[in-house]
């Protein structure tokens, strides 16, 4: 997979053979030794000659915009697509931080399961993906609620196709307890953080990054919990990205905070 991404990279397609590639990487802050060595290895078959680990909610930071280098406390909150990384991040390092496996294909699940237990219906990923992009809402009281959504699927019972109108309520209480363990694993960063740098936190407030923070009132919900101000990030969905490109670029500047 990574030698078909890296060979769709238009100043390498004119080449007869990959240059040898200097990469950045991003990992997850919960992940093992074991998975850290495949990551690297898988990058080194590629013809990746230096390559560089950084950890998810670093290379958001730097995404966003924040300096991570300043002896201040950024709290970090990455929700993408199998994890939901939190962070505490201050003077260019990882303070304290948790992984849970619970973000985007998770709540994706959830509303295939309650469209499933609810309305009989069976609905496929791409069909419950598009209902979360739609009508996804962490609270059932948005201030500009989008409009019921139609949705097509098998209906259990008879095996025929029907369609149900779905509201942004009902999205609300499915995603509901998935989006309770996100809040339960932000408090409980928050628990861990040094008195200083919560203090910081106090004053910064919480920065959402990564695709499920487009979820409409994730950041309210995550702000009544904490009683913290919270922000999303322009562009949520490339933050990582980008931020793992500014290290790319800036090696020698970011060269302590990533992993050789």
């Amino acid at each position: 997979m990574i030698s078909m991404l890296i060979k769709s990279i238009p100043a390498l397609k004119k080449r007869l053979f990959t240059p040898a590639l200097r990469m950045v990487i991003c990992i997850p802050s919960g992940i093992t030794e074991v998975e850290m060595r495949a990551v690297k290895e898988s990058a080194e078959r590629v013809n990746g000659k230096e390559v560089y680990l950084i950890h998810e909610p670093m290379a958001a930071a730097i995404g966003i915009g924040i300096d991570i280098m300043q002896p201040k406390g950024n709290m970090i909150v990455d929700i993408g697509g199998g994890t939901t990384e939190i962070a505490v991040i201050a003077l260019g390092g990882i303070v304290c931080d948790k992984s849970v496996k619970i973000a985007g294909d998770v709540f994706t699940n959830d509303i295939i399961y309650y469209m499933r237990t609810q309305h009989n219906l069976f609905v496929g990923e791409t069909t419950a993906e598009k209902i979360k992009i739609q009508i996804g809402a962490a609270t059932e009281d948005l201030d500009s609620p989008p409009e019921d959504m139609s949705v097509q699927g098998r209906d259990l019972l008879t095996g025929k196709p029907k369609q149900v109108d779905v509201t942004h309520r009902e999205i609300a209480k499915a995603l509901d307890k998935s989006i309770q363990r996100i809040e339960d694993a932000v408090m409980e960063t928050l628990s861990q953080t040094p008195p200083e740098l919560a203090a910081d936190i106090y004053n910064t407030g919480i920065y959402l990054a990564g695709g499920g923070s487009m979820l409409r009132g994730l950041d309210k919900r995550i702000s009544i919990k904490t009683d913290l101000p919270v922000y999303i990030a322009e562009d949520p969905l490339r933050a990582v990205v980008r931020g793992t490109g500014i290290a790319l670029k800036n090696l020698n500047k970011y060269k302590s905070i990533l992993i050789k």
